[in-house]
This record gives C-alpha cells, sequence and structure tokens, in this order.
C-alpha cells in the first residue's frame, strides 16, 4: 500500500497525479527564484541531452525522458534496479513567452529558466446570441 500522499501543491507549480511516485524516484527536482526568474533543477543522471524532450502548452510545462535498455541478455544480470524506458513530469508554469523560457544540461542536471511575470490573459468577450 502506497503511504497518503502529503505534499504541497501551490498554485504555481502543479504535479500532475499519474505516475506521481515514478516521477518523484527518477526525476528529482528542485525549483527557486533567482534575478526575478523561476529555475528548475531536475537530476537526470545518465541521460543523454538528444533523449530530453520538452514541451510548452497551455501553461504547462513537460519533460519527456527515455533512457534505452542495456542490450545484454536479461538473464545475465543478478540484480537489475536502474531505470529504463520512458518518464515525464509535468508543471504548470503560467503564461509564459515560448522565447523566454530556456533550458540547458550539464553534469546530469537539467536546468529551465523562466520569467516570474505571467504575460497577461488573452481578453474574453461575451457574445450576444440573435
Amino acid at each position: 500500500m502506497l503511504p497518503k500522499r502529503n505534499y504541497y501543491l501551490n498554485d504555481y507549480f502543479d504535479l500532475f497525479d499519474r505516475n506521481y511516485y515514478k516521477e518523484k524516484e527518477y526525476m528529482k527536482t528542485d525549483i527557486y527564484e533567482k534575478d526575478n526568474k523561476y529555475i528548475i533543477e531536475i537530476d537526470l543522471p545518465g541521460i543523454k541531452k538528444e533523449n530530453i524532450k520538452i514541451n510548452y502548452e497551455n501553461g504547462y510545462l513537460t519533460i519527456k525522458v527515455t533512457k534505452n535498455v542495456l542490450t545484454a541478455n536479461p538473464n545475465t544480470y543478478i540484480r537489475r534496479e536502474r531505470f529504463y524506458g520512458e518518464i515525464t513530469r509535468s508543471f504548470y508554469i503560467g503564461i509564459k513567452k515560448e522565447t523566454d523560457i530556456t533550458a540547458s544540461y550539464q553534469e546530469g542536471i537539467l536546468k529551465i529558466k523562466f520569467p516570474k511575470e505571467d504575460l497577461p490573459q488573452k481578453s474574453s468577450k461575451n457574445i450576444t446570441v440573435l
């Protein structure tokens, strides 16, 4: 039985519930503020840069990571604990200009930066039914 979830979800960095424990185990994340920007740092040891995909859509930043399975014969393993496959993690970061979101990957750490302030929401308009 999984322990009761007792984590704080604030209005700005909202985690999706699916695969929560798996994501937390394999994509350990720190989020902090610096110079009027938010910075997300994600530990991704052993991942090649070309196997990291970042998508931003409707205020959600989604990180998708793929780690290929080794071609060794499965019968030769005595113990196998390392992760192989695909995993995603999403954060709600608000409405941003796509060009203001930057990412770098160095020494197994993915660093994503974006401004703290949101862009103005598109104005809504009531339409009269004739």
